[in-house]
């Protein structure tokens, strides 16, 4: 279990010890696995997570079965914390995209705590702002920039949230994202190997030049890091 001040999810180190003591208790933790669904749209959230590594995308389906990714979160942030606003159930299906930990905690035990705590109720609106933000910063680049650079920040919001410039991600993974089909992921991969942005190998390795990539990504991966940061200074 991490304590507040350590290097995990940054919602509860930024919580008092006598905050974060009202979780404690009733954490397990738990192993985020690349594809487990957290939480499924149209489903009661039943648990709260609290990524300390890894990302899970906020998944939207249409009524014809194509997705697209809403947001991203990962260590900084929580899944299925807004159940705290009343037992309806989720609009969204949480995915695990890259792999890692979290604390897991029951939406009943969050719901009492958060009731008792202003702390809990501050982290919670940092939360809140942070996924916003990249809401309306998405759904501005979803509207004027081509599919291309959005592939491009995509990879470089998902490669923030590990530790080296290996993406372990699909083609088919990242036209789920996009909400493209695959031969477009395919086709635009070519074009990022062509220009050394990246180098894929046949097991869904996507090796990744930090500097290219930026130069072929759009702006908005840079303005939402800053914001991001800015929400948990």
């Amino acid at each position: 279990m991490t304590y507040p001040g350590g290097s995990g999810n940054r919602l509860l180190a930024r919580l008092p010890a006598a905050d974060f003591d009202l979780l404690m208790p009733e954490f397990e933790n738990v192993a985020l696995n690349q594809d487990t669904v957290l939480l499924r749209a149209g489903d009661p959230t039943e648990h709260v997570f609290f990524p300390h590594s890894g990302a899970i995308s906020l998944m939207v389906e249409m009524a014809n079965g194509q997705t697209v990714a809403t947001a991203l979160v990962g260590r900084e942030g929580a899944i299925g914390s807004l159940s705290v606003l009343g037992p309806s159930p989720s609009a969204i299906t949480a995915v695990v995209r890259i792999t890692g930990t979290a604390s897991r905690i029951s939406a009943s035990r969050f719901y009492a705590a958060f009731n008792k705590s202003s702390a809990i109720r501050v982290a919670l609106q940092n939360h809140i702002r942070a996924t916003l933000i990249q809401l309306q910063l998405g759904t501005a680049c979803n509207a004027l920039h081509p599919v291309k650079a959005r592939m491009g920040r995509w990879m470089l919001h998902l490669l923030d949230h590990i530790d080296d410039d290996v993406l372990p991600l699909t083609q088919e993974t990242l036209a789920h994202i996009l909400g493209v089909r695959r031969p477009t992921v395919t086709l635009l991969m070519r074009s990022l190997r062509a220009s050394g942005a990246i180098k894929s190998d046949k097991r869904g390795q996507i090796v990744i030049d930090r500097a290219r990539l930026s130069i072929m990504a759009c702006e908005c991966h840079a303005t939402m890091r800053r914001q991001l940061e800015e929400v948990f200074r």
